[in-house]
């Protein structure tokens, strides 16, 4: 049977390999593992703990080491950042566990000739302690601190002003809570919340939106409550963003980046189950989530239909109501997925010439006096206000809507919303809303 410690490494390898995605490539590897309640636990500790602090690890490494990093076998430091991770961020675990057991996973994994270097490396990053550059090199402390590249550093700093900046990298270490929508079409906070607390899960009322904030969940599917459709998992800023639609009973409603369909169930319910709500998506497989989805919330004013967002659908009808939340970089999200810091903005530098394509055709659906709602999970102005005043200065018969008083603590842009972790405890988020004349 594989310890903690051995498949921490192998999700860790396979995510760094593949680029795939940490919880997804996570609970794949859970499920298989057969390993107990707390042995799951300080496998999801060490990989998502090695993922967000990796800056941070490299640096303190990279001074012990003659070669640099990128020479290491992938396996070596791996093996080398979960010792290091254990070091200096997981205070229950002795030094020497640490550092033996870190040794054990390089011999173990074919490459025993590094078991001396692994030993005399973190020895020697255990006697020096986590250090930080001099403060005065500015992006770089930052960097190694809150363990960001020092380009994402420089953007939010330029974007949001330090402060923010510092609020936004600060926010997302350690795991974010999970945050539910409570199906008013069945419950209510107060009922749900009674019943979650018989399974034993703690539920503490969001101050954003008709949300719950869960601790000690478990797996959520096995609730009771779940099954029976109470509820779905949705991110209290994702909430906030299909309430600034105001999708009322008796309308239509365009959702064209639907899947898995959050904002589509939450729509339905401001709708009290009433009118018609198209949910589309490019995936067929993803559409399936949506319909899974809806029957068990008890929705049916929900259909499905595969489309592409960046193409114009002559046959589609007009909407009373669009809702366009884009694909994105996901800067947004990176405390839910801590993989996401690591790409360069270079990678997703083509994403707002999409994103304005999808805007602008989303725009073509809608009905004059009708309401458009563009959106996104990213902390970037280049795929944010940068999108909507190109939109705007193309459509002259749009505007903003200022939607700034929605909630407390938002970052404003001439109407425009940005949520911050640190400021809403909601995952980062951007929201505008347009008015066809």
């Amino acid at each position: 049977m594989k310890t903690a410690r051995q498949t921490a490494f192998e999700i860790l390898n396979k995510i760094e390999r593949d680029k795939s995605y940490s919880n997804l490539t996570l609970d794949s590897f859970l499920c298989s593992a057969n390993l107990s309640g707390a042995d799951n636990a300080l496998v999801s500790a060490l990989v998502y703990g090695v993922l967000e602090r990796s800056i941070s690890l490299d640096y303190c490494l990279s001074r012990h080491l003659k070669q640099p990093l990128k020479k290491l076998k992938p396996q070596v430091l791996t093996a080398l950042r979960l010792g290091t991770y254990q070091l200096f961020f997981m205070d229950k675990i002795p030094v020497s566990a640490a550092v033996n057991e870190s040794v054990t996973l390089v011999k173990k994994n074919g490459c025993a000739f590094a078991s001396g270097l692994t030993n005399a490396v973190l020895r020697a990053v255990s006697n020096e302690g986590f250090v930080l550059p001099d403060e005065t090199q500015k992006l770089k402390y930052y960097s190694v601190k809150y363990s960001f590249p020092e380009n994402l550093v420089a953007l939010w700093i330029d974007s949001y002003g330090e402060e923010n900046a510092v609020g936004i990298m600060s926010s997302c270490a350690g795991r974010p809570p999970l945050t539910i929508r409570v199906n008013t079409l069945k419950t209510s906070q107060e009922e749900l919340t009674a019943l979650l607390k018989k399974d034993g899960v703690t539920a503490e009322e969001s101050t954003v939106v008709n949300a719950l904030n869960l601790e000690k969940s478990g797996s959520i599917e096995k609730l009771s409550s779940f099954e029976d459709g109470f509820f779905h998992v949705q991110d209290a800023a994702s909430q906030l963003c299909a309430k600034a639609l105001e999708a009322k009973p008796d309308e239509t409603v365009l959702d064209l980046c639907s899947a898995p369909g959050g904002k589509a169930f939450t729509c339905a319910q401001y709708m009290e189950n009433r009118g018609r709500i198209l949910a589309c998506d490019i995936h067929s497989h993803r559409l399936a989530l949506i319909k899974e989805g809806a029957n068990r919330l008890g929705i049916n004013i929900i259909d499905v239909l595969r489309s592409d967002a960046s193409a114009f659908n002559k046959d589609m009808p007009q909407f009373d109501k669009v809702l366009c939340d884009v694909p994105c970089s996901g800067l947004g999200i990176v405390r839910r997925k801590p993989e996401i810091r690591h790409k360069s903005l270079e990678e997703n530098s083509a994403l707002p010439e999409l994103q304005f394509t999808i805007l602008s055709n989303a725009a073509r659906y809608l009905k004059k006096g009708g309401r458009l709602v563009y959106s996104t999970c990213s902390l970037n102005p280049a795929e944010n206000e940068r999108v909507c005043e190109r939109f705007l200065k193309d459509n002259k018969d749009f505007t903003i809507k200022d939607i700034s008083d929605i909630t407390d603590n938002v970052y404003t842009n001439n109407g425009m919303i940005t949520l911050m972790p640190h400021n809403n405890s909601t995952d980062g988020f951007f929201i505008a809303v347009f008015e066809r004349s």
